[in-house]
């Protein structure tokens, strides 16, 4: 494959992933119904190991987890690298927006913290 051919390519999928994560529209050739069913299912699987990993910010977003993850995803172009990164980071939002106390996060949010690998 040439080196053109590889950019193109790379550029393709650069807009499906964009499409599917950061709600991008969808490239072209591509099903926008079939792209937001897999986007709504990616979210919530990212949603559930965030919740897992960090039970407390869960908890606090309480029946509204839902639309907190989505507004708190929708507020990023590109998701954190790594779920921890991401159960922290939306731990962090909550915090800001007064939804979270301060504070340590409870024992298994501690034993999975960014730092540990």
């Amino acid at each position: 494959m040439s080196e053109q051919a590889r950019a193109r390519l790379a550029q393709a999928q650069g807009r499906v992933v964009a499409s599917l994560v950061a709600g991008a529209d969808p490239p072209e050739g591509f099903d926008a119904g079939r792209l937001g069913v897999q986007a709504a299912a990616l979210m919530a699987k990212r949603r559930g190991v965030v919740a897992r990993l960090r039970p407390d910010a869960a908890r606090a977003a309480g029946p509204a987890l839902a639309a907190e993850f989505a507004a708190y995803a929708a507020a990023r172009a590109v998701p954190p690298p790594g779920y921890r990164a991401d159960a922290d980071d939306f731990a962090a939002w909550l915090r800001a927006r007064g939804l979270l106390p301060d504070g340590k996060p409870r024992l298994w949010s501690r034993l999975f913290r960014r730092d540990r690998g």
